[in-house]
């Protein structure tokens, strides 16, 4: 079974560790966004930065969360520059797929030791 728009992430995490290779370990998550939103630019991706989307609880509106990146309308970037992914980051990014119509997100982590997760929710389920 093929996972959901995997050439776009595939490509989304080949960019990721090129931006990794080139800056390094030790930059706060700004620097990464950026450079990360830059390279995607210039290859002609749809980027948006800290996209807002609103939060419903029973269609009423509780809250709100700023997406790190989103690409192509269709992937939430969620990055973290820190030592090791754990499971709050994964859930949070559930959760943000959840309150959204995005169906896959990329938890990239630009520590010590890049490393990435895939995260899908279907819309079906939401």
């Amino acid at each position: 079974m093929e996972l959901l728009h995997k050439d776009l992430t595939d490509k989304i995490i080949s960019i990721f560790y090129e931006v990794y290779n080139e800056l390094g370990y030790g930059f706060l998550e700004k620097v990464y966004q950026n450079a990360l939103y830059l390279e995607l630019k210039n290859r002609n991706f749809k980027v948006e930065a800290q996209k807002q989307i609103k939060v419903y609880y029973k269609e009423i509106e509780v809250g709100e969360y700023y997406a790190d990146l989103v690409v192509n309308d269709l992937i939430i970037l969620e990055l973290k520059a820190t030592d090791c992914i754990v499971d709050e980051f994964e859930c949070q990014l559930i959760n943000y797929l959840k309150a959204t119509d995005k169906e896959v997100g990329l938890l990239l982590n630009f520590g010590k030791n890049p490393e990435f997760k895939r995260k899908i929710f279907e819309n079906t389920r939401k």
